[in-house]
């Protein structure tokens, strides 16, 4: 049996009219002899009027129960979608994440999958439906229902195809492909034909919205190659995978940039061994992400420590500093989110010096201040004000994508 997942996001689902556009690819799929998973995200915006719904209620719901509001939007895709390919005379059904099998921890709103069922997908394939799975959610150890966070389809669809070793896995979205920055910002981006799993990781967690982190992490461990293309034309996208031929001198793969960022910063703490220790470990007990992390040097005995979370973590993490800046004495905490994050990703920069001095020279030509700088072995980042995003990401575009 050749099974293939194929992902379809909100936009994909919105409506009949796009409904039935997804059906006729998932229908070309079966006649061309594969076995077809298809996991689809909620429609159009209906996770963020659910949101808006819960927040009329308060602005904290309990995290259970907002799984089990949120977790509806994929159930009603789900059905609408074999209700469709039904009335095009093909046989399929629909299935939730707790009827499939898809086991996660315990953490409700964020949860990651621990292990998935593969019996009643099989079954189903085997007797010839198309199978249709409700994606960004599962279930934990005490049966409750659990969502994996924004961009949790993604991951689902990656989970499925590994776990029931498919020949590949299609995400389709909105757009072409994986572009070497947001074609939205920069009119002159490029459409990248083929990206590795590391540089895509990368860009995914520096802000490129295409595909979602975990779903990239999931398909490098275990070799699934995926195909990002759109869901409105037949064109070919980006396939991501491992062990591609770089591009002969393609330095730079793409630019992203990140505005759903807040700048924590907590002053004139005391210089003392396991400080940082203290403010980061009490931050991972609340389950909050770090991203880059900068402190001062030291002066007569305290120094700055900053540091950047998203936007959603703002709130938890100014609490979580707040009294570790208390508890130590330090003079206070500040943050600022009118900041963003602007990165160029590359394989390519770890033979190519002097890549970082032209990222700098590109951002000082533009007139804006860097406030912070981390980098990996294929990755460099700077937060800057958010006001000036835009302008930046075209000007280092402009500098390194020919």
């Amino acid at each position: 049996m050749k099974i293939i997942v194929q992902k379809f996001g909100g936009t994909s689902v919105a409506d009949a009219d796009r409904l039935r556009n997804v059906a006729r690819k998932v229908i070309k799929a079966k006649d061309n002899g594969y076995a077809p998973v298809v996991v689809v995200s909620a429609q159009g915006d209906t996770t963020d009027m659910l949101l808006e719904k819960a927040a009329e209620i308060t602005d904290r719901p309990n995290a259970r129960e907002l799984d089990m509001l949120l977790s509806t939007g994929e159930q009603i895709s789900i059905a609408l979608l074999a209700m469709t390919l039904h009335a095009m005379g093909y046989p399929a059904i629909s299935l939730t994440g707790q009827q499939v099998g898809i086991m996660t921890d315990e953490s409700h709103t964020k949860a990651k999958i621990e292990d998935i069922e593969r019996n009643r997908i099989l079954s189903e394939l085997n007797k010839g439906n198309i199978v249709i799975v409700a994606g960004f959610q599962g279930i934990n150890c005490h049966n409750d229902i659990t969502t994996l966070g924004r961009g949790g389809s993604d991951t689902t669809a990656v989970a499925l195809a590994a776990a029931l070793g498919a020949e590949s896995c299609e995400i389709y979205t909105d757009v072409d492909g994986v572009y070497s920055a947001d074609p939205r910002v920069v009119k002159e981006a490029k459409k990248i034909d083929e990206v590795s799993y590391d540089e895509m990781l990368e860009l995914a967690s520096l802000g490129a919205r295409v595909l979602h982190l975990r779903c990239v992490e999931i398909a490098k461990k275990f070799g699934t190659p995926l195909h990002v293309r759109s869901s409105f034309n037949d064109q070919p996208g980006t396939i991501v995978r491992e062990g591609i031929e770089m591009e002969k001198g393609r330095v730079v793969t793409g630019i992203a940039h990140n505005t759903n960022v807040v700048k924590i910063t907590i002053k004139g703490v005391p210089d003392q061994p396991g400080v940082a220790s203290r403010l980061f470990g009490a931050l991972a007990d609340r389950e909050v992400n770090v991203d880059m992390i900068i402190q001062s040097a030291s002066r007569k005995g305290i120094n700055d420590i900053s540091f950047t979370v998203g936007k959603e973590d703002k709130t938890l993490a100014v609490e979580v500093a707040q009294d570790l800046a208390k508890a130590m004495g330090a003079e206070g905490v500040e943050h600022e989110e009118n900041v963003a994050k602007v990165s160029i990703v590359g394989a390519g920069m770890i033979s190519h010096p002097g890549v970082a001095a032209r990222m700098f020279k590109t951002i000082a030509d533009t007139g804006v201040n860097i406030q912070m700088i981390s980098t990996s072995d294929i990755s460099i980042s700077c937060v800057i004000d958010a006001e000036h995003t835009d302008r930046v990401v075209k000007a280092i575009h402009s500098t390194f994508i020919n």
